[in-house]
């Protein structure tokens, strides 16, 4: 009998602790513990920073504030991709939802974890980038928001032939690595020759070479479109000064970088870009699954022209819808 006591003794002692420990996990669960955020993004330059400024405000502004109900953890791969796949083994381990910011991002996460929900946004093609299935039924963990509208590259291309009536030739700058820069370059290409533009293609490799690259095209070209392209879109101060040397003006690419050095252009709203995401993401954070939410394209197109440019530029823009 004494045996039986000695051994119930330490059984219920153990019994009493689990019991204590599971009680103080629940509370911590219940109560305490924060919703982990996670976001990865590529770059930085302004697209993308606005595209994750938007996508805080508006968790915040729907209830979820980082600090209080969720815990946001940023990290930046300052366009080097072997700091991805860290940020993405990271990110899919500990966090609840990851936000990741540019195809590259969206990219490495998606390869790396099957499990925790993904959101992208400033994905230019979701498809060809192999991050969905379907567009209207991701499938996976893993949906967000495209950066492309269809008729952005075309309204960019009709307002040359306004601004710019006497260009006969248009250079193309662009990233090779970038699969959204590819797939933008050739839609462009294919508008452009439409229009019966002559098209000359320069490509860079990265950030290194980008003034030289633009040097070699501008001396050829009456203007350059460029795509949403992150390396370039980190350079454009460097573009500007090559634009202003040459007088041949920059267009396309986002809103942000035309307030930096371009001529104009039509596009994206990426603040709003970043709101857009946030509101999936909530879905997702309540219940729903990625795979069933739909790849949604930009709700907000403007034109925005860069008066300062074209007064250096002298080019008269005073025809245009611009934005103030």
């Amino acid at each position: 009998m004494k045996i039986v006591k000695k051994l119930i003794a330490p059984v219920l002692v153990v019994g009493l602790l689990m019991t204590s420990l599971l009680t103080l996990h629940h509370l911590k669960t219940s109560k305490h513990e924060k919703i982990k955020i996670g976001i990865s993004q590529y770059i930085t330059h302004k697209s993308l920073d606005a595209t994750r400024k938007g996508f805080v405000e508006e968790l915040a502004k729907q209830g979820y504030v980082d600090g209080e109900e969720i815990e946001i953890d940023y990290q930046n791969a300052q366009g080097e991709q072997r700091n991805l796949k860290n940020i993405s083994n990271q990110l899919s381990q500990e966090s609840d939802l990851v936000f990741a910011i540019a195809t590259p991002s969206a990219q490495s996460i998606s390869n790396t974890s099957k499990r925790t929900p993904v959101v992208f946004s400033a994905v230019t093609d979701p498809l060809a980038a192999k991050l969905v299935k379907n567009l209207d039924q991701p499938g996976g963990n893993v949906t967000g928001t495209s950066d492309q509208s269809s008729d952005a590259i075309a309204t960019q291309v009709d307002l040359i032939q306004k601004v710019l009536p006497t260009a006969k030739t248009v250079g193309i700058l662009y990233t090779q690595s970038e699969p959204n820069s590819v797939v933008q370059k050739d839609e462009a290409r294919k508008v452009l020759e439409a229009k019966g533009y002559r098209v000359v293609e320069k490509t860079i490799l990265d950030s290194n070479n980008v003034k030289a690259a633009a040097d070699s095209l501008m001396s050829e070209v009456d203007l350059v479109f460029i795509p949403t392209d992150n390396i370039i879109s980190s350079t454009m101060e460097t573009i500007k000064q090559v634009s202003l040397k040459h007088k041949v003006p920059v267009i396309g690419g986002s809103i942000e970088m035309a307030q930096v050095g371009g001529l104009y252009t039509y596009g994206t709203d990426y603040t709003e870009l970043g709101r857009q995401s946030a509101r999936m993401a909530i879905r997702i954070l309540k219940g729903e699954k990625a795979a069933e939410l739909p790849v949604e394209a930009p709700k907000n197109l403007e034109l925005y022209v860069n008066k300062e440019m074209a007064k250096k530029l002298g080019i008269d823009l005073s025809g245009m819808n611009e934005k103030k």
